[in-house]
């Protein structure tokens, strides 16, 4: 199939000029189907997700053994999820209108291992590649307590393959210090928006750093190609990776567990409105997939993109998903939220969730650091740029959308915003974000 010019795309997607001019743009789904008509676009299903949870749990003893800060969780990787009724409140005075319902935030942002939401299904897929290699050399069986995988026979049998991935800076701060940890040689390829000191970091844990002047799609195929050279070598595919997908599918169910326990209802008559951060769109495909799965149709979720990188917008709404990307449009995808800086969406997740994804919202990088400083002021929680971009989320919902809900709904309702990276962000950095949002 040819793709279609610019001027051919703008005048079949009017909505398009918003996009070029860089306006923060909102654009709710006609095609959203109930759960029942869109699982079966995806191609996975509650077993998979239930093996996947299930793997995790096996890890877990090896989890606790090897990164002392999970041994509260005994091993699970898991983030609190907290109201916010401070910013809830500022928020209203900002956006002059008051919100029915709650404002909570799920803190991915300070999941242990690397402080961000990648900690799911980066840190997952590494797990799932060595169980496979260990079992398939004898060394491990499924009934094995996984804590004997932090041995040096272990890290000596891993040393002689390698892991490769393409990253921004998150993705690749999981799977590095994970894969390190385990004993993979292992290399991330970044972009060049991936921040310094995520590059430190990595290189502190012995994971080889290649750095690229182009942007994440650049990094993201020269990886693949370092990696087709090695045939020890395994490259983990953040665009195409059913995977990672699924490591983070498994925050649905989870997030059900820490809802009943806190009183939370949803259901018909109690909705839940969720804000994820989309950059190439495997993190918040896979959690909105987990969710979906958890809650059914009382859960909607919503897509939050920079106004300088809004691919999976971009894809969804013009059918043509990764055939075309935002610098086609003469957008130039550099954008202060380094984890969401990426010009083409994920075709897998784009085809598989575009019938599950109720909206998709746009942020400009002013917005992004003004709320990291308005949450840092109300709620004393620091995050990066990247992760506040579904803060806004609430308030930019239609009332055409909102139609949809009656009052007493909307007064019920749970709003959720899912705050993806920044619990390791280091003070300087930190202090250097709230400067800028004055």
């Amino acid at each position: 199939m040819t793709t279609p010019s610019r001027d051919e795309l703008i005048a079949a997607f009017p909505l398009l000029k918003d996009l070029i001019a860089l306006r923060e743009t909102a654009w709710f789904n006609p095609a959203c189907t109930p759960l029942a008509e869109g699982l079966p676009y995806v191609g996975l299903n509650e077993n998979d997700v239930r093996d996947a949870e299930a793997r995790l749990a096996r890890f877990a003893p090896y989890i606790a053994e090897v990164f002392p800060q999970t041994r509260a969780t005994h091993g699970i990787i898991e983030s609190d999820v907290v109201p916010v009724p401070a910013m809830q409140h500022a928020l209203a005075q900002r956006y002059g209108a008051p919100l029915p319902g709650a404002l909570w935030l799920k803190k991915d942002s300070h999941l242990p291992i690397s402080g961000s939401i990648k900690a799911r299904g980066g840190i997952y897929e590494v797990l799932a590649h060595a169980e496979k290699l260990a079992l398939e050399a004898g060394l491990l069986s499924v009934e094995d307590n996984y804590s004997k995988l932090a041995s040096a026979a272990f890290r000596q049998f891993f040393s002689q393959y390698r892991i490769a991935v393409g990253s921004t800076g998150n993705l690749g701060l999981s799977i590095g210090i994970m894969s390190a940890k385990l004993g993979f040689k292992v290399s991330v390829h970044m972009s060049a928006d991936a921040r310094q000191w995520k590059k430190d970091k990595l290189r502190e844990h012995g994971v080889e750093v290649v750095e690229y002047e182009q942007d994440y799609s650049v990094a993201v195929e020269q990886g693949r190609k370092a990696a087709q050279s090695d045939p020890r070598c395994f490259f983990i595919d953040d665009e195409n990776s059913r995977t990672l997908f699924l490591g983070y599918a498994v925050a649905g169910e989870r997030l059900k567990q820490q809802f009943a326990a806190k009183g939370i209802n949803v259901d018909a008559d109690h909705p839940l409105l969720v804000y994820l951060p989309c950059g190439v769109g495997g993190g918040p495909g896979g959690v909105a997939f987990g969710l979906k799965l958890a809650f059914g149709d009382n859960v909607h979720c919503f897509f939050a993109e920079p106004t300088h990188s809004p691919c999976m917008l971009l894809g969804v709404h013009t059918g043509l998903h990764d055939a075309v990307s935002v610098q086609e449009l003469g957008i130039d995808n550099v954008t202060a939220a380094d984890g969401l800086a990426v010009g083409r969406a994920s075709g897998f997740v784009g085809r598989a969730m575009e019938r599950l994804i109720d909206g998709y919202v746009t942020v400009a990088d002013e917005t992004l650091f003004s709320l990291l400083r308005l949450l840092h002021e109300e709620e004393r929680i620091t995050l990066e740029p990247s992760a506040l971009a579904g803060m806004p989320g609430p308030w930019r919902l239609t009332s055409d959308y909102l139609s949809r809900f009656t009052p007493a709904q909307l007064n019920h309702a749970t709003h959720l915003v899912w705050a993806t990276g920044g619990g390791m962000v280091p003070q300087a950095e930190q202090e250097k974000y709230l400067l800028a949002g004055r």
